[in-house]
């Protein structure tokens, strides 16, 4: 890919482009935390997106994308384009110009490994990628954590995207080896060693996306503000989830319904799993952070109700294999992927009972996707 877009770029706009790359991510344990200011385990993974890109001396910038076969021109003094992966990067160029920053004119081809539709954040790896280049073309002085927000206020002012930080700070930060221990309150973050030797990752994509995702993230998101309301009349320090405690949640339980109840359970046991899982990542105890995902899935499943059927039928045979430590569904719920954690030596034989049982039942093969921990953006020399 990466051969293939500096030829593309000389082709259509000439020598002397630097080349860019900026990874997608998983996440590991954290999730549905991001809202609720707790803690997410993300890592930056060896897919990416790579942008080859040089000051034009012009007036528009010349964008051409090797995913969709289009070249558009973009003036960025212009109005908002029409085509939204246009806008992930007029947006970028925007995010920096209201933070003082000039941003002249460029060239610029893109495309990557990323794959498109599995919940590896190929739109926050492109955001990060574009930022990091102009960033360092242009010498505009931004940090990573700086990129990272403009990554994200991207999405929400010209995607309309409301998401979270953890993406595009995983994409920027990434480290080999490492995953990383974010705390979205703050944005204090700690590198936390990932090295699983004789194991490795793998994502089952189900191939599905249930409508709905939206809505009902909308509906935890007010369900968990519910919660957070009743025990802040009691204990007004009380400002999210991430200040509550379980007997702070168990002595005003009789206040709130049910199930907002179960959705704070939720949120407030997935921090204390991921803090746990932190500490046993840095003992080498991968058999215990193992544990911890399957106890995440389990939460996500019955506390906070986003998987699917498609996602606990994959779990149930990740968890009844010998050898495979931890399984759970990643991302927002309703589809999407399972991440696994998967001894080598029966990885093929679990991909396949996987695949062949999911075929048989659900009429639909699994995606399977090996990912390793690698590092954030950065420039190709």
């Amino acid at each position: 890919m990466k051969t293939k877009i500096q030829e593309e770029f000389k082709r259509r706009f000439g020598d002397e482009a630097r080349l860019f790359a900026s990874p997608g991510r998983v996440n590991l344990i954290g999730e549905h935390t991001d809202y609720n200011l707790g803690f997410v385990l993300p890592g930056a993974i060896d897919k990416a997106i790579y942008v080859a890109i040089k000051p034009n001396n012009d007036k528009v910038c010349r964008i051409y994308s090797i995913d969709y076969d289009t070249q558009v021109e973009i003036d960025l003094a212009g109005p908002l384009p029409k085509a939204q992966w246009v806008r992930y990067i007029y947006g970028v160029a925007h995010e920096m110009m209201k933070r003082g920053a000039t941003v002249p004119a460029f060239d610029c081809v893109f495309g990557g490994d990323v794959p498109l539709g599995a919940g590896l954040s190929s739109s926050a790896a492109l955001e990060s990628a574009v930022g990091f280049a102009l960033n360092e073309i242009y010498g505009l002085g931004f940090d990573r954590k700086t990129l990272a927000q403009i990554g994200q206020m991207t999405e929400h002012n010209y995607v309309g995207v409301r998401c979270g930080i953890m993406d595009q700070f995983a994409s920027l930060f990434g480290q080999k080896g490492h995953v990383i221990r974010l705390d979205c309150r703050s944005l204090d973050y700690a590198m936390v060693p990932f090295d699983p030797t004789g194991y490795r990752l793998v994502l089952l994509d189900s191939m599905v996306k249930h409508s709905l995702a939206s809505s009902e993230y909308n509906i935890r998101r007010t369900q968990c503000e519910t919660g957070v309301a009743v025990v802040s009349r009691h204990i007004p320090a009380v400002v999210s989830l991430r200040d509550m405690t379980q007997d702070m949640l168990d002595t005003y339980k009789d206040e709130m319904e049910e199930v907002v109840y179960r959705r704070c359970n939720y949120v407030i046991n997935e921090n204390e799993r991921l803090l746990d899982g932190c500490t046993a990542l840095a003992q080498g105890d991968y058999a215990l952070f193992g544990k911890k995902m399957f106890a995440t899935h389990d939460g996500l499943s019955h506390d906070y109700e986003v998987s699917c059927a498609e996602l606990d039928f994959i779990v149930d045979i990740a968890r009844a294999t010998d050898g495979v430590l931890g399984a759970r569904m990643m991302g927002g719920g309703f589809g999407g992927c399972v991440i696994s954690l998967v001894r080598d030596t029966i990885h093929d034989s679990y991909v396949n009972e996987v695949q062949e049982k999911f075929t048989q039942k659900f009429g639909k093969t699994p995606r399977s996707i090996d990912v390793v921990i690698g590092d954030g953006a950065h420039e190709i020399k």
